[in-house]
């Protein structure tokens, strides 16, 4: 069997490719703290979520909720039904993502070419978050059916195990020398499974969550935001898997900074998606600052690929009132700083 950090050189499905991502040193403090990309793209689907996507299956057919010639239904912003439709195609079952025009096109099109039959909740392509809605009749299409199975992420406590691996990978790779685990706040899956998993391998370590402003599970004013994916919109429940007290630190960052932070990041080779802007973009600012020595662990969950019309396309940043060159300068600065201490 291969060790975490070991791609198995012959597999016979795609699902076994999920994994044995890579770490990269994004950027060093000339104290020696380091902040360390966990470089979740480089999944099938380019996404973590495939993650918890195999294991929200795995689940519901071990509790004899889902079995053969049987469909799943989810409510996505895309990168969850990127990863069920993978798995739904290998394992023969039909797929249906109830989806709002706020999802990234590509997401969209990469799932109807899997085979997923796309549903929407919105149908007049005004680019409305609507989660709340979105779910609710992801429920009512699956309520009552025998032959249907709502897996329900932000709900369902297999998303967080999904991610357990991620610890693991971490732990081998960084032999317990990790001091800050930073990642976005959306199901709460990603960042709480990784952190509660670490936490049964080493202690000592701080839990940072980040949301986009206008998102409500850490308070504040709630408002649209444009970073997909995470946060929940005013109008959502926060998804059982936000676990407060594990987070040690909850903050928030608007869409300016994250894209701009993901545009700066470009810069060095590295495509990011939104939401991982918003994350990068935290650990960056307040790396300088921390002791000498720190470990920083980002979980950058999404990569930048999808986001060609969109956060890296100047006409939609500027009409959107995105468009900040002086931010974007410098997120560069401080990159071109701290990458020199390497």
């Amino acid at each position: 069997m291969p060790g975490a950090l070991q791609r198995p050189a012959l597999v016979s499905r795609v699902s076994e490719l999920v994994g044995y991502t890579p770490l990269l040193e994004l950027a060093r403090t000339v104290t020696g703290s380091r902040l360390l990309l966990k470089l979740e793209m480089f999944n099938p689907t380019g996404t973590a979520k495939i993650r918890m996507a195999r294991a929200m299956v795995d689940a519901a057919e071990a509790a004899g909720e889902l079995r053969p010639g049987g469909r799943i239904v989810e409510s996505t912003s895309g990168n969850t039904g990127l990863g069920l439709a993978v798995i739904a195609a290998e394992r023969g079952y039909a797929f249906t993502a109830v989806v709002d025009h706020h999802a990234c096109p590509d997401k969209l099109r990469g799932m109807r070419a899997l085979g997923t039959e796309l549903v929407y909740v919105v149908d007049d392509g005004g680019g409305e978050l609507a989660t709340a809605a979105r779910e609710e009749l992801a429920g009512d299409m699956a309520r009552g059916r025998d032959d249907t199975v709502f897996t329900e992420q932000h709900n369902n406590p297999a998303n967080g195990v999904g991610y357990f691996p991620v610890a693991h990978e971490l732990h081998e790779a960084l032999g317990g020398r990790i001091d800050v685990l930073i990642g976005a706040v959306g199901t709460g899956g990603a960042l709480c499974g990784t952190g509660r998993e670490l936490g049964k391998l080493m202690s000592g370590f701080t839990v940072i969550g980040v949301e986009p402003k206008g998102s409500i599970a850490f308070g504040g004013p709630a408002h649209d935001y444009h970073q997909s994916g995470t946060g929940t919109p005013e109008g959502a429940g926060i998804g059982a898997l936000v676990d407060f007290d594990l987070i040690d630190e909850g903050v928030k960052v608007g869409d300016v900074e994250a894209f701009a932070t993901c545009r700066a990041v470009a810069r060095t080779g590295l495509l990011i998606g939104g939401s991982a802007g918003g994350v990068v973009h935290e650990a960056l600012t307040r790396l300088p600052s921390l002791p000498p020595g720190t470990t920083v662990v980002a979980l950058v969950n999404d990569g930048g690929e999808k986001y060609m019309d969109t956060v890296f396309d100047d006409d939609w940043m500027r009409a959107r009132g995105l468009l900040d060159p002086e931010a974007e300068g410098e997120i560069e600065e401080l990159l071109t700083t701290l990458r020199g201490n390497r």
